[in-house]
């Protein structure tokens, strides 16, 4: 891996808790060796080292920009962890993610963000709406809003659906310069008023020094598992940072067209 100024710490997973809802990623709350719970996100499940990958880049943005991510961490598991586990399912998914996966600062006591009963600030609802445009995040709609109310502040959370051009490999050198059709379902558009402002203070912020040091955290052992692409790990890390640049060269065209959808809606 890429030396980086930044760097996130590692611990030993030395309890499986309890699974948090049913699904392709099947996270859980674990025990680790530091004493605090985490959520666990496995590398053996759903979109498998891809989600991983989002999460972190996308996480890591995030706090960049000044918004409030739970801590990520790398969390090891070892091989024999889920030998003694009851359930086979989740016995199945402890085996397949041996070794190095993700995980974040479980939030406890948090509250899921509802639209209909928590007031936001528009440029923090204009920050969070530029974030998930850049970044392609499918998964903030009414249905899934994926932040939490924590000491009475929103928390940003589940980024795996993230940068889904990692999924198919195909047109990469264009696929940053789509526009983010899927913005209009977002569940904050209706109160981003300020985008324009959000996007001056972003830009500056988002340097592209400050992208590669987000991009070389993530390990080669995650780059190099997907065999749908042959590429080396230093050459997948380079495809994330051209996608990332590629949005930011956009995002003036991205806001208007984000101004759009939200026009349309209200």
């Amino acid at each position: 891996m890429n030396e980086s100024r930044l760097e996130l710490r590692t611990v030993n997973v030395i309890r499986y808790v309890t699974p948090l809802r049913e699904g392709g990623s099947l996270p859980a709350i674990i025990d680790a060796d530091d004493g605090f719970l985490y959520v666990l996100k496995f590398r053996g499940a759903g979109q498998g080292v891809k989600a991983l990958i989002a999460e972190l880049i996308c996480g890591e943005i995030a706090r960049a920009l000044g918004l409030h991510v739970p801590e990520i961490v790398f969390a090891a598991l070892d091989p024999a962890y889920g030998r003694t586990e009851p359930d086979e399912e989740i016995q199945d998914l402890l085996k397949a993610s041996a070794g190095l996966n993700l995980a974040l600062h479980y939030l406890s006591g948090a509250i899921t963000y509802d639209p209909v009963v928590n007031d936001i600030d528009e440029k923090l609802a204009s920050q969070i709406v530029w974030l998930d445009n850049l970044i392609t995040n499918v998964d903030r709609t009414a249905l899934n809003t994926n932040m939490l109310i924590w000491h009475q502040e929103l928390w940003l959370i589940d980024h795996g659906a993230a940068l889904y051009f990692h999924h198919a490999w195909q047109n990469v050198a264009t696929q940053g310069a789509r526009p983010f059709v899927q913005i209009k379902d977002h569940v904050l558009l209706p109160y981003a008023s300020e985008l324009d402002a959000v996007n001056e203070a972003y830009k500056a912020i988002l340097t592209p020094e400050r992208i590669r040091e987000i991009v070389a955290l993530v390990p080669d052992e995650w780059l190099t598992a997907d065999i749908s692409n042959t590429a080396s790990a230093e050459e997948k890390r380079q495809i994330y940072i051209h996608f990332l640049e590629t949005r930011l060269s956009l995002s003036n065209q991205f806001v208007q067209e984000i101004k759009y959808a939200r026009n349309a809606l209200i």
